[in-house]
């Protein structure tokens, strides 16, 4: 596979790369930001997709394309600039409407550092509709599925609290710097402005202990985005939204 001949598939169907945190995915205490493990995670995705052949590629020509609609990350000890690591990934089949995909970073010894899992839905570019599994279940073989998992429980459903007025706290017009290569927001994006809802003082001196995602409609160059914020202790929940559909949801907890 171009570009990715440095990364492996085991016999348990897991795709593994190995390489060092680099300086532009750290923070000013040097630690992996969340929004950059979430870049690794999105590229990993798709080179084990493209290695077992239902991949960007081969869904364009179907005109239909992989998105993320959930995660769940855990810090269990926040990887620093220049450590050496082992990025896994597996995917493990269809479950209702989604189909999940875990990631471990672990240390060169096999100690966990980040763990995630993920998941997604099949897009009719388009109709710009969800395609059912039962639709694309030919392309994507039993022999790829790997049952082991990173975190147990699938990312779960997040919203904001119930009975609580969230605060407008910034407003974000979608820019070049923001769509990715199906046209719209890339789902790092929502996360990175997610954190800078929340004070820099806190966000650079403590490192995050678990985060979920939820992203539930597109948004595309040009788009004002609202952010309101709420907190509730060392929770904070940060939902996006254009006029009044909510484009993206996150909790963050410290």
């Amino acid at each position: 596979m171009k570009g990715h001949l440095e990364a492996v598939i085991t016999p348990e169907s897991k795709v593994v790369l190995r390489q060092a945190i680099r300086c532009y995915d750290v923070d000013g205490a040097m630690r992996l930001k969340p929004a950059a493990f979430m870049d690794l995670a999105q590229e990993m995705a798709y080179i084990a997709a493209d290695l077992m052949h239902f991949g960007y590629d081969e869904l364009q020509q179907e005109g239909k394309a992989w998105v993320l609609s959930r995660m769940h990350f855990t810090f269990v000890d926040v990887p620093v600039w220049r450590d050496e690591v082992e990025i896994q990934t597996w995917h493990k089949g269809p479950s209702g409407p989604f189909y999940l995909r875990d990631f471990r970073i672990n240390d060169l010894q096999g100690n966990a550092k980040v763990l995630g899992t993920s998941s997604w839905v099949i897009l009719d570019v388009r109709e710009r509709r969800m395609c059912r599994t039962s639709e694309v279940t030919e392309m994507i073989p039993e022999s790829t599925v790997c049952h082991d998992f990173a975190i147990e429980a699938p990312a779960e459903k997040v919203a904001m609290p119930r009975g609580i007025q969230p605060e407008a706290v910034a407003s974000h017009k979608v820019g070049y710097a923001d769509v990715d290569l199906l046209g719209h927001t890339n789902n790092a994006r929502y996360v990175v402005w997610a954190m800078e809802c929340i004070d820099y003082e806190l966000v650079a001196s403590r490192p995050i202990k678990d985060l979920w995602v939820n992203f539930n409609h597109e948004t595309r160059a040009g788009e004002e985005v609202t952010l309101f914020r709420h907190q509730e202790g060392d929770t904070y929940f940060v939902e996006g939204k254009v006029e009044d559909r909510q484009a993206f949801c996150v909790k963050i907890q410290f």
